[in-house]
């Protein structure tokens, strides 16, 4: 038998694995022996050395991925059951999927954050209300699968109150720190969620009696932080981890001087097919080798949100469709499970990890009870670039390598072993349980024959596992008749389902002093622009639907709360969002309070394509339609046309929106779509 085949002849002699009792252990020594001891005899191999006897190296802080930054996990909420279990499950519950240690999430602060914006706890001043957006619901699925899972918190944007009229959140430093605080005592109080890390001041915290919440810093960039920790001792003391976003597996030497923790705090980033796969599976093992990095945290955990904004499909796994059900456990999923299903944070890398001499890398942990867990790389710079930073070529060969057991780890009898490869339908694995090697015969050596773009995990522990549901419904189009009259009386979510905000918030809301057809609405609350380093509009809107739609009815209820000033609109083939909403193109049919109406080509109202009076005014309802259909436009105000044939050549398709003129109140009802694409 050839040494080319031995992870096919491995994979094929795995079916029968756990039914043989111990008495054919000799025989499966000899069957793993076999193919392994040829091979190390017909090539040359690098040779190394896993050993504990000269100490242990950095202790293990987890594998983690973010929620937020911004809205990324948007589209789970709406899931029907069990499917939203099922993708819940993959992600978290230990020994089934991607059984994550560390789960990041955004503390909301209304402002568009990359895919959308997530709602504050606090829109106002005065305001507080611990139940808006998906995170605390999310953080609680997440628990209840892993209890001992870490929690995260980052604010990527904040309410426009507290900048004072400058787009800075520090201008009062007490006032953003105890916004801060207030998330996380809230987490506490109505959730009963354990913050674990945040970057906030260190003395409020204190203040507030949660000693127990560490700090990261700065979570961007190693420098200016490590520079400035070096030279303030009351700084570094403060400090628990310096936290890098997209490292590229590197450190600085500063850093490394501080002896604090060092973490890759945002990274990944990339389409989760293939390359992505590569991408994650790399890092994973050289963000500690090359950077002693012991906690890399993906951006992001699912991707749940509309695949045309920005970073589409950039998550661990995808769950994109609520409406159909459907969902994929991508490949970094199984990537994650190489290291996660075998560690746990507090476990400690060895010293002895390094690169292997064709290309790739291994690392070695332990929990020093005598447990020992592999993880050997071979991804090659084709498959494995991230979005960024930029890689620097390098070459990954098939080669030999040789492990030899020492120290307390020389009279472990036997190794499970876990294989992934990467690349064509035909010659890829996700994840699959090989025979395990034996040691007893071979001195505590062993030796694999590698190819480029696999990954295999070798370890004592047997708790590993590929779990697996049956396959989720087929995906669907979003439905082309879709409406929403927002009548929910206690809403488990303070969004109405597929309704992406991407400058704004929209939320449902009560009137107490309507009996009638508008009780229940869907309200736009932001009054000012929020503090954001992204690009938000200076209009808010909402984005819902099939990116691809052209033709098709938009007809929507709205009303206007601001006199003289205010103004809402509609719109279809909305062709942008994310970061890049601002320059958002599309058909937009706006009615104002000071009596004039207007058809725009974009959302920022640049390009005109018609005005005029109409009859309108604040807090009164009125119906909006419009219609798209080729190259012509329409649109009616309670049923009367009010404009026609307006033609629009740009953009051909994109979603339907709603949305207000500026940060204003302003309420929406019986909104309703019927599309022919």
């Amino acid at each position: 038998m050839t040494c080319h085949t031995m992870a096919e002849r491995l994979i094929q002699a795995s079916w029968q694995r756990r039914a043989k009792a111990m008495t054919a252990a000799a025989g499966l020594a000899g069957q793993a022996a076999v193919p392994l001891l040829l091979c190390a005899l017909l090539a040359p191999s690098g040779a190394y050395v896993l050993d504990d006897s000269e100490g242990l190296g950095r202790e293990f802080d987890g594998i983690g991925a973010v929620s937020g930054g911004g809205a990324t996990s948007r589209l789970l909420v709406n899931y029907p059951e069990p499917y939203r279990s099922e993708i819940l499950d993959y992600l978290f519950k230990p020994n089934f999927g991607a059984s994550l240690h560390i789960l990041k999430v955004e503390i909301g602060g209304d402002g568009q954050t990359t895919d959308g914006t997530e709602p504050s706890h606090m829109h106002y001043a005065l305001d507080e209300n611990y139940f808006r957006g998906y995170e605390w619901w999310l953080m609680k699925e997440a628990k209840k699968r892993n209890p001992n899972i870490t929690l995260i918190g980052l604010p990527w944007s904040f309410p426009g109150w507290l900048g004072k009229g400058f787009n800075w959140p520090y201008v009062n430093l007490q006032l953003t720190a105890y916004y801060i605080v207030t998330w996380i005592v809230g987490s506490k109080h109505y959730h009963d969620l354990d913050i674990d890390y945040i970057g906030v001041l260190r003395r409020m915290l204190n203040h507030q009696g949660l000693q127990h919440v560490k700090i990261i810093a700065s979570d961007n960039l190693w420098e200016p932080i490590s520079a400035s920790m070096l030279l303030d001792p009351e700084l570094l003391k403060v400090i628990d981890v310096i936290g890098a976003h997209y490292p590229g597996t590197l450190t600085v030497k500063d850093a490394r001087l501080t002896k604090k923790k060092l973490w890759s705090s945002e990274d990944f980033s990339t389409v989760n097919g293939d390359m992505g796969a590569g991408c994650w599976g790399r890092i994973l093992n050289q963000n500690y080798v090359n950077g002693y990095m012991t906690s890399t945290i993906a951006w992001n955990l699912v991707a749940s949100y509309y695949q045309q904004l920005p970073y589409g499909r950039c998550g661990l796994m995808t769950a994109q469709e609520p409406w159909s059900g459907h969902y994929v456990v991508e490949a970094p999923i199984w990537v994650s499970a190489h290291t996660t299903q075998f560690t746990q944070p507090g476990w400690y890398y060895l010293k002895t990890v390094g690169h292997l001499e064709k290309g790739g890398s291994y690392v070695a942990l332990t929990d020093g009870l005598g447990n020992l867990t592999v993880i050997v790389e071979t991804m090659s710079y084709k498959h494995s670039k991230c979005i960024r930073p930029l890689l620097p070529y390098f070459n990954v060969s098939h080669q030999f390598a040789t492990f030899d057991l020492k120290g307390s780890f020389s009279q472990i009898p036997e190794l499970q072993v876990w294989y992934t490869k990467l690349g064509k339908p035909s010659e890829r694995f996700l994840f699959k349980q090989l025979d395990s090697l034996w040691l007893l015969d071979s001195g505590g050596s062993f030796t694999l024959e590698l190819q480029e773009d696999e990954l295999f995990t070798l370890t004592t522990l047997t708790s590993g596992r590929k779990g697996s549901f049956p396959p989720p419904p087929k995906s669907q189009r979003f439905p082309s008749v879709y409406e929403d009259n927002f009548n929910i009386d206690y809403p488990f979510f303070s969004e109405a389902p597929n309704f992406a905000d991407q400058t704004g918030v929209f939320e449902y809301y009560v009137n107490m002093g309507d009996p009638g057809d508008h009780r229940f609405t869907l309200r736009q609350v932001l009054n000012q622009r929020p503090i954001t380093w992204a690009a938000d509009a200076f209009n808010t809107i909402s984005v819902i639907g099939d990116y691809t739609w052209s033709n098709l009815t938009i007809k929507c209820d709205v009303y206007i709360e601001t006199p003289e000033k205010g103004g809402v609109f509609i719109a279809g083939r909305v062709n942008k969002g994310g970061i890049l909403i601002r320059s958002a193109r599309g058909i937009f049919f706006w009615i104002f309070a000071n009596g004039t109406y207007r058809v725009t080509g974009d959302l920022a109202g640049w390009i005109i394509y018609s005005l005029g009076h109409a009859d309108v005014t604040a807090k009164k309802w009125y119906t909006l339609t419009l219609t798209l259909n080729g190259r012509f436009s329409s649109g009616k105000l309670n049923g009367k046309t009010l404009w026609k044939n307006i033609s629009v050549n740009f953009p051909e398709n994109g979603w339907a929106a709603i949305g207000t003129h500026s940060f204003e109140f302003a309420q929406f009802d019986n909104f309703r779509v019927e599309a022919s694409h």
